[in-house]
């Protein structure tokens, strides 16, 4: 199968991804309940060497709610009919997370917002008050 490229400085091993076959419970009919064809990838992020340690912390707190107690990160895939499409769908996803998970970003510039945008503000919400306005029922004198 050869490494997983996550970006052009990063490579994980195949020798670090454990792949395990199951039944899916996805398209192919009757299919599905012979073959085994649905697949979950096991990466486990402290014992990497593809990453430095801030990358790994990085990748923690970014990824914390799918990295089991472990220090495991699962992928599955069973959108397809072929192990082996589902292999690579779940090796693509996987390289996908980690690359978004590892890029630093950038910090937010505080900006004012322009004196056109408050004037846009105001008049719309000056309009939405009226149109409330004309909604309600006119006020009738109670000797009516």
């Amino acid at each position: 199968m050869g490494s997983l490229f996550v970006d052009e400085q990063h490579r994980i091993p195949d020798h670090e991804i454990q792949m395990q076959a199951s039944r899916s419970s996805g398209p192919g009919g009757q299919g599905v309940n012979t073959t085994d064809s649905q697949v979950e990838l096991r990466w486990y992020v402290d014992a990497s060497g593809a990453f430095s340690r801030q990358e790994k912390q990085r990748i923690k707190a970014r990824l914390g709610n799918r990295i089991t107690k472990d220090g495991v990160l699962i992928v599955r895939s069973s959108e397809q009919r072929s192990q082996h499409r589902n292999r690579e769908d779940a090796r693509e996803r996987l390289a996908s997370i980690l690359a978004d998970a590892i890029t630093v970003q950038k910090r937010r510039r505080r900006t004012r917002p322009t004196r056109a945008s408050q004037r846009r503000r105001v008049e719309n919400k000056r309009r939405r008050g009226e149109k409330k306005r004309l909604r309600q029922s006119p006020d009738v004198p109670k000797d009516w």
